[in-house]
């Protein structure tokens, strides 16, 4: 992996000569674990003139299933307690003869900017912006490979559950037992805090378990997702409970249905981010449900659950292959409940049989 590091870093440095640095520093958590592997809680990395560095508030854990950081790189690790590996980084890049330094402004604290203007009064802090972000965007194979590990355990901690009994058990219980299964499949843990959503609370995204028991009739929607080697997958379903579904929900789940289907199938290299919200987005407009919706239909994922592209009303870019996305649309009935479908993909383009889907647990309406 150290020769893909490298290259990541290189393109970065890239970026940030032709914005007039020399010089960069990595702080937001994700970033420096994308370009130099995975380091310790609050580490930050300097791409130096001379060469890049690790700064660490403490040494590497070396365990395997931590993962270690790239070895390439040459690692700084605090003299003691209480240094802020930022301003460390900055002092050794005025040390290496550096005029200016672009820095994370949309991560960095007030206080932490000036502590770096003030240990370092000659460096010229520039703004790296989003430049890491849009370089993650894109996923390698051997990152893709991650995430397909990852929806497969959460695959199989789905259909698990969907064994078991579940009339009587608070939708809080579920979504412990989901993601006690995930690790037990060999997750680093749940992408996110599983949702678990029964009867009036189902459909609704972002739903926090309560303690409401499941109950004859009621529609069940869960969402969860696995991280897996620091990345990060998305999977949600919507079932019935305890007997065959009222018609009501059969329409209603159809048509959740139809518009996750149109969302997938505009998933194509080239397509803007607004299309693929609106081919999903029109399904439910059309059948008047206009209120309420979810203010996007996807987002991408990766080393974090939430990345760009969002694909949203307004969002402005074109898909790339290579990119994994969400497709999520949903509706929720105030007092009823309701039906959210939400898949993981990877855009591909047509002549490699269009997008790969990654979370693979059947989307029929099953009464459990």
């Amino acid at each position: 992996m150290s020769e893909v590091y490298a290259a990541r870093r290189e393109r970065l440095r890239e970026r940030c000569t032709a914005g007039g640095s020399a010089t960069a520093l990595v702080t937001r958590p994700a970033n420096v674990r994308y370009l130099a592997g995975a380091a310790p809680r609050g580490a930050v990395l300097l791409l130096g003139r001379g060469e890049d560095l690790l700064f660490c508030g403490g040494p590497p854990s070396g365990e395997a299933a931590v993962g270690r950081p790239d070895q390439a790189l040459r690692v700084q690790v605090l003299p003691g307690p209480g240094g802020d590996p930022a301003v460390a980084a900055a002092d050794v890049a005025l040390a290496q003869g550096a005029e200016s330094l672009a820095v994370e402004e949309h991560h960095l604290t007030v206080t932490r900017h000036r502590a770096l203007g003030s240990v370092a009064p000659r460096l010229r802090l520039a703004d790296l912006g989003g430049a890491v972000e849009q370089l993650r965007v894109i996923k390698d194979e051997e990152e893709i490979s991650c995430l397909r590990i990852g929806a497969e355990i959460a695959d199989q901690a789905l259909g698990e559950l969907l064994e078991s009994i579940l009339v009587g058990r608070t939708e809080r219980h579920l979504a412990l037992e989901l993601e006690r299964r995930l690790v037990d499949h060999g997750a680093d843990g749940p992408a996110f805090a599983t949702s678990v959503g029964t009867g009036p609370n189902s459909g609704r995204r972002g739903h926090r378990p309560t303690d409401r028991r499941v109950e004859e009739g009621d529609f069940l929607s869960v969402c969860l997702g696995a991280s897996y080697r620091g990345y990060r997958c998305e999977i949600g379903r919507t079932f019935v409970i305890g007997t065959s579904p009222a018609d009501w929900q059969i329409e209603l789940y159809d048509l959740v249905f139809a518009a996750q289907r149109a969302g997938r199938e505009a998933l194509t290299p080239g397509a803007a981010y607004r299309d693929v919200d609106r081919a999903a987005r029109q399904v439910l407009d059309s059948a008047g449900y206009t209120e309420g919706l979810s203010p996007l239909t996807g987002h991408g994922v990766g080393l974090e659950i939430d990345e760009d592209p969002q694909l949203a009303p307004a969002a402005m870019g074109k898909l790339d292959a290579c990119v994994p996305v969400t497709v999520e649309p949903g509706v929720h009935l105030p007092g009823r409940g309701g039906v959210r479908i939400d898949d993981t993909l990877v855009v591909r383009p047509e002549a490699d049989g269009g997008p790969e889907l990654l979370t693979i647990t059947t989307k029929e309406l099953l009464a459990l």
